[in-house]
């Protein structure tokens, strides 16, 4: 079975111990594609030399993320635009709306998430989109540009299942995680009416391991725990869900 990491910070510092042997346990499960979404200037060194040690293996993407976007966003920003001028990426991320801890610079923020899904276009990449108490105004905001052009999806999906449909509508995939795992989430639920054709997963690592390593560091080789849990709440087999998932993978992220 083959199956892709849509979304993992794996050039955290988290991982700075057992890099190399937490990637070759992602590649000993099947997990043979990881892609690394960026969060701001200072992710990009680290992001891009795991792409160069691991190539055909981590991929790298370029974007400002929400919870990055203060005073200073203006040489941010400009750094984004000039890395997507310089060289390929797999897609415009981690992009989008955040106001779980902070909502000072909102306006701020579907500022700067409005010209990121501008790059896209310009750019013809997909977008990863982080709507962290935010789904709404993130689905708000795609619609508004949404001609056609735009592409991708929903990272770490925890909206209703009426705003999935909504996300799908739009031509974007749900982002399914370790949150699918958690018995009182209610994402399985969603998961359930949702046609697996829409789905890609993901780890977010180091975050939202999924059961049995919850509340641990998470990485890419738990996989094909979020797998096996889609598998059980949609009555498939497990090589099913690894291959629907890797082809959606394959047709968002066209350059992998």
């Amino acid at each position: 079975m083959l199956w892709i990491d849509t979304h993992a910070h794996l050039y955290g510092k988290e991982f700075n111990q057992d890099r190399p042997a937490m990637i070759s346990r992602a590649l000993e499960m099947g997990v043979h594609k990881l892609l690394l979404p960026n969060i701001d200037s200072h992710s990009i060194e680290g992001m891009l030399t795991l792409e160069a040690e691991f190539p055909g293996k981590c991929y790298a993407m370029m974007g400002l993320h929400p919870c990055y976007v203060d005073e200073n966003v203006e040489t941010q920003m400009a750094l984004v635009r000039e890395w997507l001028a310089k060289r390929p990426f797999i897609a415009v991320g981690e992009i989008g709306l955040d106001f779980y801890w902070d909502k000072t610079h909102a306006d701020l923020q579907h500022q700067v998430f409005r010209e990121q899904l501008q790059l896209s276009k310009q750019y013809q990449l997909p977008v990863v989109i982080h709507s962290r108490e935010s789904t709404r105004q993130c689905i708000d905001e795609v619609k508004s540009l949404q001609d056609g052009s735009l592409s991708g999806v929903f990272h770490c999906f925890s909206g209703t299942l009426e705003e999935a449909r909504e996300v799908i509508d739009l031509g974007f995939y749900l982002g399914i995680g370790g949150v699918v795992t958690f018995k009182k989430s209610g994402l399985d639920k969603i998961v359930e009416e949702i046609d697996m054709q829409h789905i890609i997963l993901e780890t977010d690592a180091p975050y939202l391991a999924p059961v049995p390593y919850r509340g641990k560091r998470n990485e890419s080789a738990y996989i094909p725990l979020i797998g096996q849990t889609i598998a059980n709440v949609k009555n498939l087999k497990i090589e099913d869900v690894a291959a629907i998932t890797t082809s959606n993978a394959l047709k968002l992220f066209k350059s992998i």
